[in-house]
């Protein structure tokens, strides 16, 4: 077993020997969700205010709504979900490259058959060049869904790694 695999053992008995919340309810209480990066340094719960059981928190590379919106539609339309809130943020990985570097290191690490996968697979990176642009056009993908209801207040976000500050951009 791993560190890492000996570290989860080691917590989740830890944490569950004082756990008290097994009886809340599948659906998010405060009937949002948020999207934010995979980013290991955004702490959503704490930078957001997110108690266990109030909001779904999907994360992926970049923050992406595009790659979210599987799990979007799940939220919303059988959890109840009725806002969106969409955080990327500063210092963001997703800002470092093209599809083309991707796929290049993809080919020299793994081969010509795995970027002969993502080719088939039409697989989007899904980077983008500048932060708050992408910010809005995340939300309005969402409006623009057929998929989001146009009840739902959709919001985005830019949260900066360097201060753990949040701030509204549409």
């Amino acid at each position: 077993m791993s560190a890492i695999q000996k570290n989860v053992e080691a917590s989740s008995e830890s944490y569950s020997s004082t756990f008290t919340q097994g009886d809340l309810v599948l659906p998010p209480a405060k009937k949002y969700l948020v999207l934010t990066c995979m980013d290991a340094r955004i702490d959503p719960a704490a930078a957001f205010g997110i108690g266990l059981g109030d909001a779904h928190v999907i994360r992926n590379a970049g923050a992406s709504a595009v790659d979210a919106l599987r799990s979007i539609i799940i939220s919303e339309q059988l959890l109840g979900t009725t806002e969106i809130v969409l955080v990327k943020h500063t210092g963001c990985g997703m800002l470092t490259f093209k599809n083309e570097d991707a796929y290049g290191i993809v080919e020299k690490n793994l081969g010509e058959e795995a970027v002969a996968e993502l080719k088939a697979k039409s697989l989007d990176f899904l980077p983008f060049p500048e932060l708050e642009e992408a910010v809005k056009e995340d939300v309005k993908f969402l409006q623009a869904s057929k998929l989001v209801p146009d009840s739902v207040t959709i919001s985005g976000w830019v949260y900066e790694v360097e201060t753990g500050k949040t701030k509204r951009i549409v």
